[in-house]
């Protein structure tokens, strides 16, 4: 039996989710335009906090940064007494987007259309022609510049992680992390980082599939030759996922054993390749640092990696129903010396647009995309482990994805069946 949600999807069909809950996902929901409307409303503008950068990408007084929340593009700065600030980036006149500049550092921000500008908390402080030319034209004297500001949002950092909602009355930034994953964010972010450069992809796919792709611990065995063949990480492995009391975040785990068993990827799994061997083994050399690696997404658009010594974060941005953009952070840490600083650099080859241990995860999504659209009947099969929802300690299991699929569920108002 399923039960219909109270709206409609793409040209007024009914759209309802099965009743196996997380362990069934309607690949309408990777399409529907209606759909992905609503997730701009109950996600990205709702009672939730979405990562919008780092402390250290807007360090100084005047910096900016300017990032989207799901679609909608936003604007992060650092005023002159030190605090952050978000808000909308479109002007209050018009509706022109202020700032067209990925970051720099800058007193005001000023609309080229009309030349409003605003200070550094999104204040409108100038109004060109406030009182026409020669006593003609101009606005009226109830005009009012504090009530023409940008659109400001909520603003809250945690460890050096900033994060912005549209809603003033979300509950804290720590409550909605949890203390399970605030445990790992200290593991990180323990020292001040120093950030390392960018990289950016766009994806012909809808962003919760790459979500699904890094909760899922078990892929990274059968789809990257790189990770099975050099052990970077294996299915294998000692490990497994934590997830927060709501499940809608989570940690990925693993770590080398001493004598591992690789009878299961030598018997015939295509991406293990015994023979091969790397033209630069250097980048693999690195330094003591972590025990392990871990992968933590942040509901609904942040992933945080530790892969050997290369630390980054990752943001998903959602385009359209079938596009997304992903943007990855790089960093290391403030007192890292000369050695460390290109050891992180050298190994940020490993993830990003062309990572040897990432490349193919854009992909996947897509022929996902391209085989899945249009279709109003089918749904995936998520029952690798079982179909609870409940942290393992076991890397072969699609729990994570399960309880994000049921969190996203109930906050979209997509309640299961009986």
């Amino acid at each position: 039996m399923q039960t219909q949600h109270n709206g409609n999807g793409s040209n007024g069909t009914s759209f309802s989710w099965p009743a196996e809950g997380g362990a069934r996902v309607p690949y309408q929901v990777f399409y529907d335009p209606d759909i992905y409307a609503q997730e701009q409303d109950k996600l990205f503008r709702g009672p939730i906090w979405n990562y919008v950068g780092l402390e250290a990408e807007v360090a100084q007084p005047g910096d900016f940064k300017s990032t989207f929340i799901g679609d909608t593009p936003v604007v992060v700065t650092r005023d002159k007494a030190g605090g952050l600030n978000a808000f909308v980036n479109r002007c209050a006149h018009r509706g022109a987007m202020v700032c067209r500049e990925l970051s720099g550092n800058r007193p005001t921000h000023t609309c080229i259309y009309h030349q409003w500008s605003y200070d550094l908390k999104g204040n409108l402080t100038g109004v060109p022609f406030k009182k026409g030319i020669g006593g003609v034209g101009g606005y009226g004297e109830d005009f009012d510049r504090s009530k023409h500001g940008l659109h400001k949002l909520r603003v809250a950092a945690y460890r050096g992680l900033i994060f912005a909602s549209f809603n003033p009355d979300v509950e804290p930034l720590e409550d909605y992390l949890s203390p399970p994953m605030r445990e790992w964010l200290d593991r990180l972010f323990n020292r001040p980082i120093q950030v390392l450069g960018h990289t950016r992809q766009w994806v012909n796919a809808n962003w919760k599939l790459y979500f699904e792709n890094v909760k899922d611990p078990y892929h990274a065995s059968l789809l990257h030759v790189f990770h099975a063949t050099f052990g970077l990480y294996r299915s294998s492995q000692q490990g497994g996922v934590i997830m927060d009391t709501h499940s809608r975040h989570d940690v990925l785990h693993a770590k080398p054993q001493a004598e591992e068993d690789l009878s299961t990827y030598e018997s015939g799994l295509h991406s293990y390749q015994k023979g091969y061997q790397l033209a630069d083994p250097s980048v693999l050399k690195g330094r003591p640092e972590f025990e392990g690696l871990f992968i933590q997404t942040i509901f609904p658009c942040l992933i945080v990696q530790q892969i050997a010594n290369t630390l980054a974060v990752r943001q998903v941005l959602p385009k359209a129903p079938d596009r997304f953009e992903l943007i990855f952070t790089y960093f290391g840490y403030e007192d890292d010396d000369e050695e460390m600083r290109e050891i992180r650099l050298k190994q940020a080859n490993l993830v990003g647009p062309a990572g040897l241990i990432s490349m193919e995860d854009g992909y996947a999504a897509e022929i996902v995309q391209q085989s899945v659209t249009g279709d109003r009947s089918a749904t995936s099969f998520v029952e690798m482990g079982g179909t609870e929802v409940a942290d393992e300690q076991s890397l072969i299991t699609e729990t994570a994805i399960r309880g994000f699929w049921g969190y996203y569920r109930d906050t979209m108002g997509f309640h299961a069946g009986a």
